[in-house]
């Protein structure tokens, strides 16, 4: 009699979190006949039928149900033995990552390098999209770990710090603002260039306006895409608001010039974000080679 091994029991757990043949073929980098064999291979061992297969849905039997915490024990030890015991390059497989635009213009390919060096044989699938659409891709198991700013709405099981990214307001040296406190006035006489619509800082920037003690009219431009943003900040268009880490290099070559305005919205604060309980090792191992490199970046640009 053949026996049961790791890659039917990867396929069980899989399908049963993602209710689906098709997506966990993708999750695991192979075919959905291959995953259909696995799960096929596995009832006819056990002589159980581990899932009901309706149209359109997939879920677990009740025997199905009583047996995933045990698959899901035995492929956790395994991942523990291979992280204790060094021997990173045996994990293959995908890590489905989304990050914020924020992330890719600082440390992402430092963390990125470094996963490759440590995890050669694990592929990353990325996503790049505002920190509140990476949440329910997230909790709905599309994505595995994310690195995004809060606050949010649902915390997740496992979560690493990330630092925090204060604002600085900038705009191009030939707008003549020079070292002087400037004045909501000073920068209404341009539009203000800021983080997309619906953002925590988009949000406090449009407070801030309304909140003001004389009446200005300021026009708030949101940007869903920070390089376009900052494009547009060099070419002299607006002001804008973004976080110092951005412009760090515009700021060093004479590209954008500082400005002297003295309220700027809470620095965004970023977690690595992942389920604990569901995924594999490497994932948790992810999370905290991120924590570390973007720890080391923030003490090499202070």
């Amino acid at each position: 009699m053949a026996q049961i091994n790791l890659k039917q029991l990867e396929a069980f757990v899989q399908v049963a979190d993602l209710a689906s043949f098709r997506r966990a073929a993708e999750k695991l980098n192979t075919t959905q006949p291959n995953i259909s064999a696995r799960i096929s291979g596995l009832e006819t061992q056990l002589g159980q039928r581990l899932f009901v297969r309706d149209a359109g849905s997939v879920r677990p039997t009740p025997h199905g149900t009583a047996l995933l915490p045990k698959a899901r024990a035995v492929l956790r030890g395994m991942d523990d033995f291979l992280v204790a015991a060094g021997e990173d390059h045996l994990f293959d497989g995908i890590l489905r990552l989304g990050v914020t635009e924020m992330i890719v213009h600082t440390w992402l390919g430092q963390f990125l390098t470094a996963m490759k060096n440590r995890f050669p044989n694990i592929d990353v699938d990325l996503t790049v999209d505002v920190s509140a659409n990476l949440s329910p891709p997230l909790f709905g198991r599309a994505i595995d770990l994310t690195f995004q700013s809060g606050p949010f709405d649902r915390q997740a099981s496992g979560m690493e710090p990330l630092g925090d990214f204060p604002f600085i307001w900038v705009a191009a040296p030939d707008h003549g603002f020079g070292d002087k406190v400037l004045s909501l006035s000073h920068l209404s006489r341009y539009p203000v260039l800021t983080h997309a619509r619906g953002t925590l800082p988009h949000q406090q920037l449009l407070d801030h306006v309304a909140g003001s003690p004389t009446a200005v009219s300021v026009r708030v431009v949101p940007s869903t895409n920070l390089a376009a943003c900052l494009q547009m900040t060099r070419d002299g268009f607006g002001v804008a608001c973004l976080p110092a880490a951005i412009v760090e290099s515009d700021l060093e070559r004479g590209h954008l010039s500082q400005l002297r305005y003295l309220w700027v919205p809470d620095a965004l604060s970023f977690h690595a974000r992942f389920d604990a309980d569901t995924t594999p090792a490497y994932v948790g191992e992810a999370a905290k080679l991120a924590r570390d490199i973007s720890l080391a970046h923030a003490g090499d640009h202070k």
